[in-house]
């Protein structure tokens, strides 16, 4: 059903009310999911609008879009989207600072130990003793990432272990605010293989500091860019700071879009949301400021790839792995992160007089409020 702005505002502050016990009846269920696309639609028209705008906008394969050029698009990227997924390696369960956007925002201290010596690889604990055994049994992965949550706390950890798999062949990233980075620590992991490093620029709201360990990490690893979700602040700082960060030479730029959860929800109250898919709810702005963002570095003919990793990106992303696990037809771990759909984060966009439905349509009997349900 195509269900007019009005209604649906009318059902989601009566949704928004109910106890979080309380279980919709199947035609409720019907109209949050006709609200749902109804918004997604709207958003995509936009979006699509933007793209048409990007005069050189390529596709990688049908999985992800980017501008720029096509030697510096990240292979721990293509591993993630085209390869055997990618594979999360944990270790440092502590962080330097605490960001809005951070999925464990308010919880950094209450994230669990990995333990003492040891990695958590596919969700199994190792010792770097145990590698061997890992890589002789299991087929190697395209990639492996190193994530969870600052490495930079204890980088010299790492360098033992990221020697093994480089010896084995095998893609690695780094992910790092880039505050604790040193010119010594990030030489040391040059040395030791590393093959891609990120920098969550927008972490450190784009400071000189770590602008200038980016400049410094492209002396001694191959290739160096930035990974940040893209937000308002991000998009400000960078464009503030654009010459000196263009002029580290980095590689790539991925734009995340920022999706939500009940860590840091809260952070964003009052500001438009979707859902996409039924899966990552997002603040619309996001992607809009990434599509925004690839036309400047498009027209502005910037020498490195910028790289709109959306939630449709993280929905193939999921699609790719699962195949390659040899899971079954249209298998994925895509799925919203709400225990409960949020439907208060809903109402500042369905309440948003300038967001406009592209069609609507009268709601059917039975499904109109104050109507019965049977």
């Amino acid at each position: 059903m195509k269900i007019s702005k009005k209604d649906a505002l009318v059902w989601f502050e009566f949704f928004a009310e109910l106890p979080e016990d309380e279980e919709l009846m199947i035609k409720q269920q019907e109209i949050v999911y006709a609200t749902f696309a109804q918004i997604e639609e709207a958003i995509d028209y936009r979006n699509d609008m933007l793209m048409s705008e990007i005069g050189n906008l390529k596709n990688l394969e049908g999985r992800t879009l980017y501008v720029g050029n096509d030697s510096k698009f990240p292979n721990g990227c293509r591993s993630c989207l085209l390869g055997t997924g990618l594979s999360a390696i944990r270790k440092t369960n502590k962080c330097n600072i605490e960001c809005k956007f951070c999925y464990n925002y308010g919880g950094l201290d209450d994230i669990p130990p990995v333990g003492e010596g040891m990695w958590e690889i596919g969700g199994t604990k190792f010792y770097e003793k145990d590698i061997d055994l890992l890589l002789s049994i299991h087929k190697k992965p395209t990639g492996i990432s190193y994530v969870y949550l600052e490495p930079f706390m204890e980088i010299e950890k790492y360098y033992p272990l990221i020697r093994k798999f480089r010896k084995a062949g095998i893609h690695q990233h780094l992910y790092t605010n880039g505050i604790l980075a040193t010119e010594e620590s990030l030489k040391a992991l040059g040395e030791a293989g590393l093959d891609e490093l990120r920098f969550n620029l927008g972490a450190a709201n784009c400071a000189d500091k770590v602008i200038e360990n980016i400049r410094i990490a492209k002396k001694y690893i191959k290739n160096v860019g930035i990974e940040t979700p893209m937000t308002p602040e991000f998009f400000e700082g960078f464009f503030r700071k654009k010459q000196a960060i263009l002029d580290t030479k980095l590689d790539f730029i991925n734009c995340a879009e920022l999706h939500l959860n009940e860590n840091n929800i809260d952070n964003y109250y009052g500001e438009n949301m979707y859902i996409c898919r039924q899966g990552y709810v997002s603040p619309i702005w996001s992607r809009e400021l990434t599509l925004k963002f690839m036309k400047i570095a498009d027209d502005e003919k910037w020498d490195l790839a910028v790289h709109d990793c959306s939630n449709y990106t993280k929905f193939a992303r999921n699609l790719n792995l699962s195949s390659k696990e040899g899971k079954w037809f249209g298998a994925s771990n895509y799925a919203c992160e709400f225990p409960r759909t949020p439907y208060e984060a809903f109402l500042p966009i369905l309440r948003d007089e300038s967001f406009k439905f592209l069609t609507e349509e009268e709601l059917p009997a039975g499904y109109k409020a104050g109507e019965l349900f049977f």
